[in-house]
């Protein structure tokens, strides 16, 4: 780990292909050098104890797309990609005892212990590679991601069968990902970002190379109907695709989300499906 925490900083920006292994790397070795900025910049804005789908400021409490928490209080309830932990713990709070949260990276998990510590209320967790979960079949009833691990992953269908593994028959699915279109735009929260500049249909991925080409970040570009395929393909059902409007008291830029261009744009999706009985 210590090796890879070295790498020097980003020297170009390339769109092409990165394997499994290569993606599951660069997540792991960003997110270790990226946590504590990440949670200092927006742990207000996640809560401690709060589940947000995305940069919109969707709520779980509101959405509801698992379900009513009350009839989630016997499930089992995975969150891929969790981070410090704010999602499962929103659903701990709810009264949902077992949940368990996986991450790539181990310095995500580490503000999540020091949030139990700090809200008393605690989270299990994992160090796990999404395309590769630690856990048997059927294992979980609900198993849920906002952003956690799915846009950095470039085999949909591989991705979507791994959950599809962990999900018992019945069980719902819920995640959310940089909204498709966005990719024919700039990253830029600007006017600026609001002019089509890159194919809907490139997908390749982008990728933060240091100066001997090493990935130091990828994320994969989908487009939907790669999503929806890569669904029915792991024998899951699309139940819902939820677009989330800018909401008119959220002011805030994350990156490339702004108010400017949230109320023109789509800036996340959020898919949900069940698997069969």
């Amino acid at each position: 780990m210590s090796e890879d925490l070295t790498h020097p900083s980003v020297a170009r920006i390339a769109r092409r292909g990165a394997d499994p292994d290569e993606s599951a790397r660069a997540s792991r070795v960003w997110w270790e050098r990226e946590a504590d900025e990440y949670q200092a910049e927006h742990g207000d804005f996640l809560r401690d104890v709060g589940f947000v789908w995305g940069p919109e400021g969707l709520d779980e409490e509101k959405a509801r797309l698992l379900g009513d928490p009350a009839e989630l209080s016997g499930a089992r309830v995975l969150e891929v990609g969790c981070g410090a932990g704010q999602c499962g713990r929103w659903l701990r709070a709810q009264g949902v005892d077992r949940v368990v949260g996986v991450d790539v990276s181990l310095r995500q998990l580490q503000h999540g212990l020091r949030i139990d510590e700090a809200t008393g209320c605690s989270l299990a967790t994992a160090q796990a590679d999404a395309q590769r979960l630690p856990f048997v079949d059927s294992a979980f009833d609900v198993v849920c991601s906002a952003y956690g691990a799915f846009p950095f992953v470039p085999d949909a269908v591989a991705a979507l069968r791994e959950v599809a593994r962990v999900l018992r028959p019945g069980g719902r699915l819920a995640f959310s990902v940089s909204h498709p279109v966005r990719w024919c735009f700039p990253d830029d929260p600007t006017g600026r970002g609001l002019t089509a500049t890159e194919s809907y249909f490139d997908r390749r991925a982008y990728v933060e190379e240091d100066d001997e080409g090493r990935a130091l970040y990828v994320e994969h570009h989908h487009t939907v109907g790669d999503w929806v395929r890569a669904i029915t393909a792991a024998g899951l059902s699309l139940i819902d695709l939820v677009e989330p409007e800018w909401p008119a008291d959220n002011e805030q830029v994350w990156g490339g989300w702004s108010p400017l261009r949230g109320r023109i744009l789509p800036g996340t999706a959020i898919f949900v499906a069940r698997k069969g009985d």
